[in-house]
């Protein structure tokens, strides 16, 4: 009990360093439990999107189920009756197989096919009868079809069945409803069947499953008891198919459950396999869950690496924590020492300490990990947040068991300097701070030079594998992010920063001797008070440059990863909207034959000759709400013949109006030589001008001015003359073919761009592209909804910014962004806290110290300057350095980030992208920070009383 009572005490004392301690044990615990939380809720969110995409695409409901099978048994034997009724069995349990519940469920059986005529038919009527029929039965029947006419059937004793049929089937019997039929088998089996009742489709039925009438139309329908009975137990017909349907409830499968989902899929596909006979299995929803599978360990995998740098803060903060903790209690350790008191015995009562704490800080950081899961989901870039709906978070036990990890793992961390402090004695503790602030740990073992140079030997080892990459041009699925692209940055931020300050305090002495008769008072003492005790400021300052740094370093990655995603799908697209239209035609009706689809020309039934377009009307197009502007253009692989030695080839060719181009295409600036409005504006006057690529230039060795010929199949060429030479152009990639070897000029794409007035008139009129460029502020959906209430007939859509959505709801982008921007906030947080930790206590350990200078006569004003001399000396010098610092990581390391992209299929190039909106945005916020510390620690220096302060001197 004593032993409680000392440390409570104890706790008491130092609460408010214990507070901070407490405050980074939060954060920690925040963090670790964030990492599970957020790869589990954003990998949810996206599943549950893409089913829902694949309902509005295939119109199926992505917990459908459908399992089919053909029965080769030719006789209805136990042998096959049972197997049937495992097979049912079966399908019984698949819910629970697949974790989902059963939202609704029917099944179909099926007779051999059957001869029908009517009951009263004369023998020519037989024969020339050719309808036919099988008798099925619907599970439930009477609530999943719609009766048009008639009642439902009954089970008869008489060995008549009575039955349901379609409209479609009654009118091809021939027959009217309640005028008997006969049904008569292969083998000779007869059957009496009065049609009942005249059913239809009901889709308000079931939403899930509605039982759809049309597909199988020519049957009777009977009661499942009555076609059990008779047929599959009784065997009177051969029952040639089964058929099971499930809708599940999709919206409970989780990420964790995706393997048990696919194996169950798997399953359902073993069972059904050759068991019965022919069998089809859909499940329209399980290649869409394949893809999730190993997803979240991945990711997983990438936000451990993207927490790194905060994790090394993390660290940094709680040891600096537990050191001004263990500081101020080394006096009254080194006397427990020194009264017996073993080093166990102290090491026990920390431990009890640490253990209060870290089990308050993990009762109460997962649910401050819920909240940074939500920032991350909310994340659109880097300190960029959009209003998008809130992630679906809920607490989970790995959550709980990550956090328990970190919390252990951190009062390792905090317990280190307690343990260093007990071998210490009360005369080597009066020595230590007798003595002049030694070399610290990190220098004295070179750590600083060993983190540099392990930077930039993985740099280097990267820049090499980067460039074998664009040299063998691999496939995109051979190119990942690699986790040390996050952590190397960071550990060169770090050792760059310590080696810095290994050299500072040298510096400090420099300006020292340089104007030591020159320094006034206040800076003078400043200067010595640095120079002597620079150990005592190293924290704070590797604190404030690895925030910066690192801020900086995020800043630009995500800026230029999100940059060069945006780009590619803006270039590749060319506007905002492309689409193509169904244009009226001449071409012959295509003819089957032998199964195949065949043209009359390929049968050898018509000359060969070109198809003639009418062109539909451009202008509905330019009228649509919400358009800005539209292009026409026209798109087509041609063949060239230029220069002196008449070199030929194919290209693609181009062919637009240069206004309606200009104002309409997306082109990213630096891209051509000069921008892209001055080649269109270079072509406008002469209809014969056009614009070619470099590799057509060098190829066929064709300079501005020379004419080129151009044409397709089945036209004259139509000669032009070159006016300028372009390496890209918008929706064209430059870039050879996949498997092409890149320095072979043949395998690389050419290009001729051109009017499409002077080709329509000098070649042909045939379809083209319509581009729209979409107002500010406007819908995609606006634009759709009047495409087809003006009947305006498209084929084929392209929405650039649909497609720049779905890349931004990407979760491994959402990581990036998200991560990216939470490391920092709590870079900037646990930076705040640890920068007022150490000064007050700085302040409240130099007490007699600033009331000696004022009772030498020093005023208050000299006293704040000298305050804000060694803020800018120490905390500024810091952000300077973090500056440098960071600057020169985003330099060497950024550019790494172009082995995330496909290099073979990165068009625009990847670039580095810096904004100045970042920096300002950064350091905004880092001087707001150091400006309100500042003036916490000012009104701190006021609240001093000199006479206590001298009190204590005396005593």
């Amino acid at each position: 009990m004593a032993l409680w009572i000392m440390i409570l005490r104890k706790m008491a004392k130092n609460k408010w360093l214990q507070l901070n301690l407490w405050f980074g044990l939060t954060v920690c615990v925040a963090l670790f439990s964030s990492m599970p939380l957020y790869s589990e809720a954003i990998l949810q969110r996206t599943l549950i999107k893409e089913l829902e995409l694949v309902q509005s695409q295939s119109r199926t409901y992505p917990g459908f189920i459908r399992i089919s099978t053909s029965v080769s048994s030719s006789t209805m034997d136990e042998k096959t009756t049972a197997a049937i009724a495992r097979a049912d069995r079966y399908v019984q349990g698949i819910p629970e197989r697949m974790g989902l519940a059963a939202l609704s469920f029917y099944q179909q059986r099926f007779t051999q096919r059957m001869k029908v005529y009517g009951a009263d038919a004369s023998v020519q009527e037989k024969q020339s009868q050719k309808t036919a029929g099988a008798f099925k039965a619907l599970s439930d029947v009477e609530k999943r079809v719609r009766l048009i006419d008639g009642r439902m059937p009954k089970v008869r004793q008489d060995g008549i069945f009575e039955a349901l049929v379609t409209q479609k089937f009654l009118i091809s019997a021939k027959r009217d409803l309640t005028e008997e039929l006969v049904v008569e088998s292969p083998q000779g089996e007869r059957f009496r069947v009065i049609p009942v009742g005249i059913i239809d489709t009901d889709p308000a039925a079931d939403p899930y499953l509605p039982f759809l009438a049309t597909e199988v139309s020519d049957g009777f329908i009977i009661p499942f008891a009555q076609f059990e009975k008779e047929f599959t137990q009784g065997g009177k017909a051969r029952v040639s198919d089964l058929e099971w349907r499930l809708a599940l409830n999709y919206n409970q499968l989780t990420v964790d459950h995706v393997d048990s989902y696919l194996e169950a899929s798997k399953d359902i596909k073993r069972y059904f396999r050759g068991r019965l006979g022919v069998d089809e299995v859909n499940i329209p929803a399980s290649d869409t869950v394949a893809s999730y599978a190993g997803k979240q360990q991945k990711l997983d995998v990438m936000m451990l690496s993207l927490y790194s740098p905060v994790m090394l803060m993390l660290a940094f903060y709680l040891y600096m924590a537990a050191n001004l903790v263990i500081d101020r209690q080394k006096t009254e350790i080194s006397v427990l020492r020194s009264r017996g008191a073993s080093r166990l015995q102290i090491m026990a009562s920390f431990t009890v300490e640490s253990l209060l704490l870290g089990g308050s800080a993990l009762a109460v950081g997962p649910f401050a990990g819920v909240w940074f899961t939500k920032l991350l989901g909310a994340s659109n870039g880097f300190l960029t947040f959009v209003q998008r709906s809130a992630l679906e978070v809920t607490l989970t036990s790995t959550a709980y068991k990550v956090a328990a990890l970190a919390v252990a793992g951190a009062i390792l961390l905090i317990l280190i300097p307690a343990f260093m402090a007990t071998r210490v004695t009360i005369v080597g503790h009066k020595q230590r701070m007798a003595r002049l602030a030694a070399m610290s740990i990190w220098h004295k073992t070179g750590l600083d030079l060993v983190l540099v140079g392990l930077a930039v030997y993985l740099l280097y080892n990267f820049n090499n594998r980067q460039a074998d990459l664009k040299r063998l041009a691999l496939e995109q699925d051979a190119l990942q992010i690699d986790p040390l692209l996050f952590l190397m940055p960071a550990l060169f931020a770090l050792g760059g920063g310590l080696l810095v300050l290994r050299i500072y305090p040298w510096c400090i002495r420099l300006i020292f001797w340089a104007g030591r008769s020159l320094w006034p008072p206040a800076l003078y003492n400043t200067l010595i008070q640095i120079s002597r005790s620079s150990g005592q400021y190293l924290t704070i300052k590797v604190f404030l440059i690895m925030t910066v740094s690192t801020g900086l370093f995020s800043a630009n990655a995500a800026r230029t990863i999100n940059d060069n995603m945006e780009s590619k799908i803006q270039y590749d697209i060319g506007a905002d909207i492309a689409l193509t239209t169904r244009w009226e035609n001449d071409a012959p009706a295509p003819v089957y034959a032998g199964g195949a689809q065949q043209t009359q020309t390929d049968l050898g039934l018509a000359e060969t000759r070109r198809t003639q377009y009418t062109e539909p009307p451009f202008q509905p197009f330019r009228e649509l709400e919400g358009v800005e502007s539209a292009a026409r253009v026209f798109k087509k692989d041609a063949r060239f013949t230029a220069g002196s030695e008449k070199n030929s080839g194919g290209a693609t060719l181009f062919g637009i109006d240069t206004a309606e181009f200009g104002r309409t295409a997306w082109m990213k600036n630096g891209l051509l030589e000069y921008p892209i409005n001055s080649y269109l504006n270079l072509i406008a006057p002469n209809p014969k001008a056009v614009l070619i690529s470099r590799s057509l230039a060098e190829e066929a060795k064709v300079a501005p001015g020379d004419p080129i010929s151009l044409a397709w199949d089945g036209l004259d060429e139509a000669q032009f003359t070159v006016y300028g030479i372009i390496d890209y152009w918008p929706s064209w990639n430059p870039l050879p073919a996949r498997g092409q070897d890149e320095a072979a000029e043949s395998a690389k794409p050419h290009l001729v761009v051109g009017h499409l007035d002077a080709i329509q008139n000098r070649l042909a009129v045939e379809p083209y592209e319509v581009w729209l460029k979409v107002q500010e502020g406007a819908s995609s959906q606006l634009i759709y909804d009047q495409l087809a209430d003006n009947k305006l007939r498209v084929t084929g859509l392209s929405d650039a910014r649909a497609e720049l959505i779905a890349s931004k709801n990407d979760p491994f982008r959402l990581a990036i962004n998200g991560v990216m921007t939470l490391g920092f906030v709590i870079s900037m947080s646990i930076s705040f806290m640890g920068f007022l930790l150490f000064w007050i206590l700085n302040l409240s350990g130099r007490t007699l110290q600033y009331g000696v200078l004022r009772a030498m006569g020093i005023p208050f004003p000299q006293m704040i300057g000298m305050l804000l001399s060694e803020q800018l000396l120490t905390s500024g010098a810091a952000v300077l350095t973090g500056v440098m610092i960071g600057n020169l990581t985003s330099e060497l390391f950024v550019p790494l980030f172009e082995l995330s992209f496909a290099t073979t299929e990165q068009v625009p190039p990847f670039t580095i992208v810096y904004h100045l909106a970042d920096y300002v945005q950064l350091y905004s916020i880092v001087g707001l920070t150091l400006l309100i510390g500042m003036l916490i620690l000012a009104y701190r220096l006021s609240q001093m009383r000199i006479t206590q302060a001298l009190k204590l001197g005396e005593e």
